[in-house]
C-alpha cells in the first residue's frame, strides 16, 4: 500500500480576505461623491496636523528643522481655510471625515520621537516621518486637483494646485535639510562649529557612533495623533 502523502500547508489557502460589503442604496456613487469624501478626509488631516506640528517642533533639536516646520505650520493652517473654500465652491459646508492614515503616521511620529530622544539620529528620524506625511499629502492633493478638473470646477482645481505647490516645496526643503545636516548628524559627522541644536534638552552629537549621551533620558513624547 503506498504511503499517504503528508498534507502540505498552503499559507495562501489559509488566508482570510475581508468581506466586501455593497451599499444597499438607490444612490449610485459618483466622482463628485468620491471627491467630497476625500476632501473631508483631507480636511480632518490638516486640522490634526495643525495641532501636531507644534509638538514636532518641540521634539526636534535642530534649529533649522524647527524653523522649517514652524513655517509650514503657518501654511498648514492656511490650507484648512483653503479647503473650506473648496467645499463652498461645490456648494457644500465644510465637514471632516476621520483620516486614519494621518492618525497612523502621527502615531509613528510619537514613537519615533520617544525612541530616538537623546540620540544623534533624532532629527533625521523626525524628517523621515514628516516626509511620509508630505508624500501622502502630495498624492492626495494630486488626485483631488485632477478630479476637480474633471468635474469642471476650475476654482477648486486652482485652490488645490496652490496647496500642492506648497506641499511639494515643503517636501523638497525637508530633503535638502536631511542631506545637508540631519543625515550627517545621525552619522556623527556634523560640523562641530555649526551644531544643529538649540533646545534646552538637546544633547551634543557623540563622535563615537551608536553611543548615547549618558545624561540623555528617554521621555515619552505627547502623542501627535490626539
Amino acid at each position: 500500500m503506498p504511503l499517504a502523502r503528508k498534507k502540505q500547508n498552503n499559507p495562501a489557502a489559509e488566508m482570510t480576505w475581508p468581506q466586501v460589503h455593497f451599499h444597499q442604496s438607490n444612490h449610485m456613487r459618483t466622482l463628485n461623491d468620491l471627491f467630497l469624501d476625500e476632501l473631508a478626509d483631507r480636511y480632518d488631516a490638516e486640522k490634526r496636523l495643525v495641532l501636531a506640528m507644534p509638538k514636532m517642533i518641540k521634539a526636534a533639536t535642530c534649529t533649522h528643522l524647527q524653523k522649517l516646520v514652524q513655517s509650514h505650520l503657518k501654511e498648514t493652517a492656511s490650507h484648512v481655510k483653503t479647503l473650506e473654500k473648496v467645499f463652498r465652491s461645490f456648494g457644500e459646508k465644510p465637514r471632516a471625515k476621520k483620516c486614519e492614515a494621518t492618525i497612523g503616521l502621527l502615531k509613528e511620529g510619537d514613537d519615533v520621537a520617544s525612541d530616538n530622544r537623546g540620540w544623534p539620529v533624532l532629527n533625521a528620524a523626525l524628517i523621515s516621518v514628516a516626509q511620509k506625511l508630505e508624500h501622502y499629502e502630495i498624492a492626495t492633493y494630486g488626485c483631488l486637483r485632477g478630479w476637480a478638473r474633471l468635474l469642471g470646477n476650475k476654482e477648486a482645481a486652482g485652490l488645490l494646485q496652490e496647496i500642492l505647490v506648497e506641499e511639494k516645496a515643503a517636501n523638497h526643503a525637508l530633503s535638502e535639510l536631511a542631506r545637508s545636516r540631519s543625515n550627517g548628524e545621525a552619522l556623527g559627522e556634523s560640523d562641530d562649529d555649526k551644531p544643529c541644536t538649540n533646545s534646552s534638552d538637546a544633547q551634543p552629537v557623540n563622535r563615537r557612533r551608536g553611543i548615547r549621551p549618558l545624561s540623555a533620558r528617554r521621555s515619552s513624547f505627547t502623542s501627535m495623533a490626539r
